[in-house]
């Protein structure tokens, strides 16, 4: 709940730090006045002003705007500023361009003209719009010619404007604090992102917080907010926005691929999507660089090459939410509004159809909620995956204890103290005492393998609940079971424990006409810590005293204690007793 908390805190901060951002707009409450070119017009690099002043030439509606040319020209005639305040600064969208120059015509033939290039231009502190000064307009300016050398991008021409106020040329505070808004909800998600990656290592956790930080470039170049920040070239903020745009779309293919259920997707869509992620991130992103030897068609192959993106990111949801996943539902809900919205980014771009700037906001909401209800998905994933591994772990130890406990009677088997036989030597536990039930077979063939079963449970009982902590026991097959023990008095203690397992058997197993004993064969080492002796060859020597024990009348313990040294005595013998 404290991280939850803390994450809301900074959300609201980026809100508030884009808020902050938006504050130049505020200044002035007017409404900005600006001009939209009345006509436009195409040509080659040769064409001068004076032969572009006949109106025959131009294009003067809404319609057949290129970017692929080498010059586009833009005709604003002085009706539209009639009894205004004379226009003073050229507006348009961030985009490249070689130069721009303007040509202010008076009605008696005078000319004012003025020749920019990139690095003239000024981003301004909102909005994804850069401004250039105009040579002086006059009560005698007929017409303003703005030539527009090597444009690469549709919108930069049907969103050029001409003011009086500069300050006005921005966006305004509504779409700014939008931005803000979706900076927020954008800064939000890539915290839950870094969270969740502590805690799930997965790798489309990752590559949603690579597509959630290409995003909010995006947002912050294609917005126009970077500008509050930082006064970047307008090159840069022009390459920046489309490049990490195509970033976006190609992680967000990657996404989906490695996000999905196993089965959501056939092999071959998965590749398909594979394929397409990385061809967006490499054609797309190359247009974006906008090349000036790509300047015919880096705008046209921009979005063009944006077109498989769309159809098999679609085609990949709608086949894994036909397949059942539970994960592409959330997908087809973050993704619809921003497809829609791309689409209408494309269509602009294209120069299909002319809207306003303000359209943009479309893509922008949409990029948040996109991150959004993906996160929630993460989230719900993260859910998912977490009871998948907790009931691979309790299976895991479930296996786990079936392979190292004897299914009977619940002790160890022999494979888990062979396992372990060399670390529990060197924690101490230096006697090894073997215990067999006395005629065993005899009880199975009287009474059947149901009391004889019986009877290895309680054996394993009066082991087990002679409560010594200092006492671990074994199970090895069939009657014979394995205690070692370490501290002091092993050996009485080990009598103790085998002269408790008649009493148990005979209170738990009732019925049997002679009561079930045990043997024990015992060997001791003096010096557990410079062990030289393997379990096989503990349980050797063990078994051969346990023997000696029957031999000698059972329902008894044979016992050896060993020596270890650094260097081989001239002679010794090891000490045998047996006791009763």
């Amino acid at each position: 709940m404290a991280k939850l908390c803390l994450l809301l805190r900074l959300w609201l901060a980026g809100v508030l730090l884009g808020l902050c951002a938006s504050a130049p707009a505020a200044a002035d409450d007017q409404v900005a006045v600006s001009y939209a070119p009345d006509c436009h017009a195409v040509t080659d690099r040769d064409r001068s002003a004076t032969a572009m002043q006949p109106r025959a030439q131009w294009t003067c509606n809404a319609g057949n705007w290129r970017s692929d040319v080498p010059v586009v020209w833009l005709r604003f005639e002085a009706e539209s500023w009639k009894g205004e305040e004379m226009p003073r600064h050229f507006f348009t969208r961030i985009a490249r361009f070689k130069s721009i120059t303007f040509h202010a015509l008076d009605a008696d033939g005078g000319r004012r003209t003025a020749r920019l290039t990139e690095a003239d231009g000024n981003p301004l502190a909102a909005g994804p719009v850069f401004r250039l000064p105009l040579p002086e307009i006059t009560a005698e300016t007929t017409v303003l010619l703005a030539r527009i050398e090597e444009p690469h991008s549709v919108p930069m021409l049907t969103e050029a404007r001409i003011t009086h106020d500069s300050a006005k040329a921005d966006w305004s505070q509504a779409d700014m604090m939008l931005l803000a808004f979706v900076m927020g909800m954008l800064v939000l998600p890539f915290l839950f992102d870094i969270s969740f990656y502590v805690v799930l290592r997965e790798r489309f956790v990752v590559l949603h917080a690579a597509m959630v930080a290409s995003m909010m470039v995006y947002v912050m170049t294609a917005g126009g907010l970077a500008s509050a920040f930082v006064a970047l070239p307008v090159a840069v903020m022009a390459v920046l926005a489309p490049l990490s745009y195509a970033l976006a779309a190609g992680l967000t293919g990657l996404f989906l691929a490695d996000f999905l259920e196993r089965g959501a997707q056939s092999r071959l869509m998965r590749r398909l999507t594979v394929a397409t992620a990385w061809f967006t991130m490499i054609a797309p992103g190359f247009f974006a660089l906008q090349l000036d030897r790509t300047q015919p068609v880096d705008d046209r192959g921009y979005f063009l090459t944006f077109l498989p993106f769309i159809f098999v990111v679609s085609a990949a949801v709608l086949e894994a939410v036909w397949r059942g996943s539970r994960s592409a539902r959330y997908l087809a809900v973050a993704w619809t509004p921003i497809i829609i919205a791309s689409i209408e980014r494309l269509m602009r771009g294209l120069g299909w159809h002319v809207g306003p700037s303000s359209l943009d906001q479309m893509i922008y909401i949409a990029v948040g909620i996109e991150v959004v209800v993906i996160s929630l998905a993460i989230a719900d994933r993260f859910l998912a995956l977490r009871r998948e591994r907790d009931a691979a772990l309790t299976e895991a130890r479930m296996l786990e204890q079936i392979s190292t406990r004897d299914s009977l009677t619940g002790l160890m088997n022999r494979r888990a103290i062979e396992a372990r036989f060399d670390e529990l030597l060197a924690q101490g536990f230096n006697t090894f005492a073997l215990v067999d039930l006395d005629r065993f077979k005899a009880i199975n063939d009287l009474h059947g393998h149901q009391v004889g079963d019986a009877a290895l449970i309680a054996c394993a009982s009066a082991i087990r609940a002679s409560g010594d902590r200092d006492a671990i026991a074994v199970r090895l097959g069939g009657e014979e079971f394995v205690v070692l023990l370490r501290g002091e008095r092993t050996l009485e203690r080990a009598e103790a424990l085998r002269q408790a397992v008649p009493i148990r058997i005979a209170k738990e197993v009732p019925g049997l006409d002679l009561p079930v004993t045990a043997s024990m064969g015992v060997v001791v080492m003096a010096d557990a810590a410079r062990k030289t002796m393997a379990f096989a060859e503990f349980y050797a020597r063990a078994d051969a005293l346990m023997y000696e024990a029957k031999a000698s009348g059972r329902n008894r313990m044979a016992y050896e204690r060993l020596t270890v040294f650094t260097a081989a005595p001239a002679a010794r013998n090891p000490e045998r007793e047996q006791a009763a």
